[in-house]
């Protein structure tokens, strides 16, 4: 090991809450400037003795400015690709324009009213199904009715919300 790496690692470990607050600082978390830590540890690993550092500790304070501002630039490209990934794979764009936010309000709206609207029994029903999570099987028992008459509840609970959905009840 150099001798400039040998006195930066010295002051890296007194230094190193005081790097740890700089990084997080710039990268916004606590992980992320651990991340960025370990990194500065592995970067001065490598420094060798030509040319000599003078100014170690402001060598190293500026050593990890800029490998934190290249982590929140890598961050960030990296949630641009996954976002474009997403766009890619899904065929949409997740960011929701605020006519699609309104248009999507409205349509809960209407379903909303429409289920509280539904008969007492299918309403019954179509909670214990879809809220409660039961089985059709374990609504008609406990209910004490016949699978057919939970899937016929069902069958006309969906068709009532979709056309209350689609503007159409």
């Amino acid at each position: 090991m150099s001798t400039n790496a040998t006195a930066l690692t010295r002051l890296l470990l007194t230094e190193r809450l005081s790097l740890l607050r700089l990084a997080q600082r710039i990268v916004g978390t606590a992980p992320a400037a651990e991340d960025v830590t370990q990194s500065l540890w592995l970067r001065i690993q490598r420094i060798g003795d030509d040319p000599p550092i003078l100014n170690k500790r402001a060598y190293l304070y500026r050593l990890a400015t800029n490998l934190a501002v290249d982590h929140v630039s890598n961050e960030a490209r990296r949630a641009t690709v996954h976002e474009e990934a997403q766009a890619l794979l899904w065929g949409t764009d997740h960011a929701l324009a605020a006519d699609r936010v309104v248009i999507a309000n409205e349509a809960l709206r209407r379903i909303e009213i429409a289920a509280n609207g539904l008969p007492e029994q299918t309403r019954r029903i179509f909670e214990l199904h879809r809220y409660e999570g039961l089985t059709q099987r374990a609504v008609a028992d406990r209910l004490g009715i016949s699978t057919t008459t939970v899937e016929k509840h069902m069958r006309r609970a969906m068709q009532m919300l979709a056309k209350a959905r689609d503007g159409s009840s």
